[in-house]
């Protein structure tokens, strides 16, 4: 009788049919045991857990009402917990409905019931709530000792009663809906150990089927691959065995020669090293590789050598990024040393542009021969100026003031939340990193540079500034060495004029004083007429510093854009104008002009107290000193409002 001869692909799909055969009768058996399972983990996941949740919650929101109601009575400030309270009132119709929707699927009536009247007694609460809220909202309302007390009261005699109560219901609901979730578990797990149980039998029987044909095959099989597969390993690790590769021609040509197809990969593995390092000699030193294995020596290799040119070329560029920054600074540093105003905001416009930083800050040591010098900030880059501007930091106050009392840099990551922000016309946000860095030169500390940034320092860009800020020390102390013989020198020449000048003033003081006065009464009374006669021609009146905060107004000015005096003196001229034009270039460009004392005449659009909007057909006044220096700005202005509201109907 003639053998029967088996392929290999035969007796691998044998032993592979045998196989799915064991695993499709163990998948059925395990699939009608799961389904007991899933319907039971369905039902706790769609019913039982998530009302036990929904209960939780529910008595969490009573136990919220509770504490920010009493908080809302007696704590007048706290609008966080009166948000909340608030916040807490509108959550709650969607937890009702969360509650109520599972409440169906119970399948217990009376739970049901009881439930109800509990989502009854708590809206009943909420209403007794927002009473109380309604009584006191105000200030007023809470300097109203009866209705202040009559909120205490109804706190301490229905609210906190009540939510006892609620919560005592809430315990027994809980807990019962607790137990259901413990059955659950206890069906759950009852169910998966069956399962288990089944798949363990049936799984040894496979295993051992499975091992008694792995053993039949093996040695008809196995032997032939196993020796192709050394040879192959052999490639893989970048060896080129190819006396063993003619060797394995005496194998019969079945499947096993498919496996040939994997040197055919390994080949292409080595034209991948080839054109990776094409790239490399190219200069691409981005190329994606990977090495054929561990010991692939080519591979490693020309990794290694990739990961170090590409390490020379990343120092080279830091070196010329550290060498061109360098020469831009020293000729910043040359071409404005005359003005250390000048030169400390240039200086830190560049900064903020080379070290790509969102924000900073410079600030000059004052009073250096005081008692207790301090800095103050003579420069900023997106920083609210006026917050700081007469802020005073003393050696050891704050990171500024450490870092000049240890004359060392200080660098954060871990930047505290009320620490600064960064903030734009769309928002403002913490910066991941703060870099301080002393202006120091022979041990002498002339300033501090902050900088802050959404993204790190990266080392070599605090090494720079650290070279740089001696350079700009330097040249901050030749600024002011310079500015102080300036000063020496004309206080020198002024006295010798006043000295020579002192006795021909000292004759004719007398016979101007006389005058003086007269010329000053005349004036007086003259410049007081003027501006009675304009109070009363009904003409709208502001005066401002050069710094465009208010100092006075008259009553037309007052009643027109709806303030008191008190309410406008200290303020801003942007109060009167919109957020956009505020922060504009255009607007920094208008009191510029008038601080360099030029006249604005023109028709301007300004806001009301309450939102609405005017405008005026105004004249800005620069007020000048007797050496011609502006002093303070006057505005006088006309009402144009219904004039230009028809002439912009008329254009539309």
């Amino acid at each position: 009788m003639k053998k029967v001869r088996f392929s290999i692909g035969g007796k691998i799909l044998g032993g592979f049919l045998t196989l799915i055969a064991l695993f499709a009768a163990n998948a059925l058996i395990s699939i009608l045991t799961l389904n007991t399972g899933i319907s039971l983990t369905e039902r706790t996941t769609e019913i039982t857990d998530p009302s036990a949740d929904a209960i939780m919650n529910l008595m969490t929101m009573v136990n919220e009402s509770e504490k920010l109601i009493t908080s809302w009575v007696y704590l007048q400030n706290n609008e966080d917990n009166k948000q909340a309270l608030k916040d807490l009132h509108i959550a709650y119709p969607q937890q009702k409905e969360v509650i109520t929707q599972l409440s169906n699927a119970w399948g217990d009536s009376s739970l049901m019931l009881q439930t109800d009247t509990v989502l009854t007694q708590f809206e009943s609460l909420i209403e007794s709530e927002k009473e109380i809220m309604a009584s006191l909202v105000s200030f007023e309302d809470y300097e109203d000792p009866m209705a202040k007390l009559l909120a205490e009261n109804m706190v301490e005699d229905d609210i906190i009663p009540r939510t006892k109560e609620i919560r005592q219901q809430l315990v027994e609901i809980s807990s019962i809906k607790e137990q259901e979730v413990e059955q659950a578990q206890i069906e759950n797990v009852a169910s998966y150990l069956q399962l288990r149980k089944i798949i363990i039998v049936l799984g040894a029987i496979t295993v051992v089927l499975g091992l008694i044909g792995a053993f039949s095959i093996s040695r008809k099989i196995t032997r032939p691959v196993s020796y192709l597969k050394k040879v192959i390993q052999e490639l893989g690790e970048g060896r080129l065995p190819e006396e063993r590769i003619q060797e394995s021609h005496k194998f019969s040509n079945d499947e096993v020669g498919e496996m040939a197809d994997a040197v055919d990969g390994l080949v292409k593995g080595l034209q991948n090293t080839s054109e990776f390092a094409e790239s490399i000699g190219k200069g691409e030193y981005e190329a994606e590789f990977t090495p054929l294995s561990d010991e692939d020596i080519l591979g490693n290799s020309l990794l290694n050598m990739r990961d170090n040119l590409q390490k020379v070329a990343e120092e080279d560029k830091i070196r010329n990024w550290t060498t061109e920054g360098a020469a831009q600074f020293g000729e910043l540093l040359r071409q404005n040393n005359a003005d250390d105003q000048q030169l400390t905001q240039v200086i830190l416009s560049h900064l903020i542009s080379r070290l790509h930083a969102n924000q900073g800050g410079l600030y000059l040591i004052q009073a250096e021969e005081a008692a207790e010098p301090y800095m103050t900030l003579e420069a900023c880059y997106a920083w609210d100026r006026e917050k700081y501007l007469d802020q005073k930091i003393y050696k050891g106050e704050g990171l500024a003031g450490q870092s000049w009392q240890e004359k060392d840099t200080i660098y954060l990551t871990d930047v505290p939340d009320d620490y600064v922000t960064i903030a734009s016309g769309l928002g403002e946000s913490n910066p991941t990193s703060i870099l301080i860095v002393p202006l120091l030169v022979n041990e002498k500390v002339y300033g501090i540079i902050e900088l802050a940034s959404f993204e790190d320092f990266k080392p070599y860009e605090i090494e720079f500034l650290q070279k740089i800020a001696e350079s700009i020390a330097s040249t901050i102390s030749t600024v002011k060495v310079n500015a102080r013989t300036q000063e020496l020198l004309a206080e020198s020449q002024e006295m010798t004029e006043q000295m020579q000048a002192q006795e021909e003033e000292m004759r004719q003081n007398m016979e101007e004083l006389q005058a003086t006065q007269e010329e000053v009464d005349r004036k007086t009374g003259e410049m007081k007429g003027r501006l009675d006669a304009i109070d009363e021609s009904g003409i709208a009146s502001i005066e401002f510093n050069m710094d465009g905060i208010i100092t006075n107004a008259n009553e037309a000015f007052l009643s027109l854009m709806e303030y008191q005096i008190e309410e406008v003196q200290g303020k801003h001229h942007r109060i009167f104008v919109d957020l956009d034009y505020a922060q504009s270039e255009e607007y920094e460009k208008f009191w510029e002009k008038l601080r360099d004392g030029h006249k604005q005449p023109g028709e301007y659009k300004r806001i009301t107290k309450s939102g609405a909007e005017v405008y005026l057909r105004g004249y800005y006044i620069c007020m000048k000193d007797k050496n011609n220096n502006p002093t303070r700005v006057i505005k006088y202005a006309l009402d144009i409002t219904e004039l230009k509201k028809k002439s912009i109907a008329v254009e539309v």
